[in-house]
């Protein structure tokens, strides 16, 4: 089986990662429809969606604990057990290179540089018209990652910081950027091409269509910083950034250490958006320079065979 999967062609790898991610899914849909009511109180999960029985400790309990297997199963599990078939799994996901400090700074302010334009595509967004279906998805997302999000003390920060920004940061960049991108690459034949289509499937598996396009900004940046360092754990950090920013303003709001609701909403300047994209795109250059003196070179590791 590992034999066939490391020999198969560029779709046929890409059909069965996306298999196995459907597979992963379906086991974690059946296993939490028994589990999560005995977990929650009694609680089914399509009565989790009800605002008021969101609020409910046992409830908010059980969404952090099927969260938590969510991103297990259904990221980390498939691309692991993918990246497994390969002769060189470590190196295949691109794992085996440490982090290397002034790479891991650019890395971080690619992050922190791109969020003007991650800002600026939420109103863009918003020119398209989506159905009362699409607000109302979005609108139960928000609420559970709310109830998720209350955060008394400083343990349950921690907590958070572990399941909602470390966790993810790790499953989903194995999946998205340590996988199905390495195989799209393949594919296309192209990088860029690439970091797009892994962004824009990242961003449709939300399932979050009101905020489609600022997850696709984010998963292209993250992309990038993979694509031209070769380094996952270059990716895992700065998605771990992100991730983890949002999990501390909250928590600062909450116990009032700062005025500013990190949920509301801003308009970005078109001036400050394209800016941002300017200075990613020099951190991006950056970053590939640093990448090379180091000896890697992402052009010349896209011609050679990835398994």
């Amino acid at each position: 089986m590992m034999d066939f999967i490391r020999k198969a062609s560029p779709f046929g790898q890409l059909a069965i990662l996306l298999g196995l991610m459907s597979v992963c899914y379906m086991a974690y849909g059946i296993i939490f429809l028994e589990v999560f009511p005995a977990i929650s109180g009694g609680y089914t999960m399509l009565q989790a969606q009800d605002p008021a029985v969101i609020k409910i400790p046992s409830v908010a309990a059980a969404l952090r604990i099927s969260q938590f297997f969510y991103t297990f199963i259904v990221f980390l599990v498939p691309g692991a057990l993918f990246a497994l078939a390969m002769d060189r799994p470590a190196q295949y996901l691109g794992i085996n290179r440490g982090l290397p400090f002034l790479q891991l700074v650019l890395s971080l302010l690619i992050l922190l540089c791109s969020l003007q334009l991650v800002g600026a595509s939420v109103e863009w967004n918003k020119l398209i018209g989506f159905s009362q279906k699409f607000e109302e998805m979005e609108k139960l997302a928000e609420r559970q990652t709310k109830a998720l999000l209350v955060m008394p003390d400083g343990w349950t920060m921690v907590r958070n910081l572990f399941l909602m920004a470390l966790l993810p940061a790790i499953g989903e960049e194995v999946f998205f950027r340590g996988c199905l991108q390495t195989i799209v690459q393949r594919l296309v034949r192209n990088g860029w091409v690439a970091v797009l289509i892994t962004a824009v499937i990242f961003s449709a598996v939300h399932l979050q269509f009101i905020t489609f396009l600022p997850r696709v900004v984010l998963g292209f940046a993250i992309g990038a910083v993979f694509l031209v360092s070769g380094n996952l754990w270059l990716a895992i950090a700065a998605h771990f950034l992100n991730n983890g920013m949002q999990v501390v303003l909250f928590y600062l709001y909450q116990n009032k250490l700062i005025s500013k609701d990190p949920s509301a909403d801003e308009t970005v300047p078109v001036y400050l958006a394209v800016f941002s994209a300017v200075i990613t795109g020099l951190l991006i250059w950056r970053l590939q320079q640093r990448a090379k003196q180091a000896g890697y070179n992402w052009k010349t590791a896209l011609a050679g065979p990835k398994n």
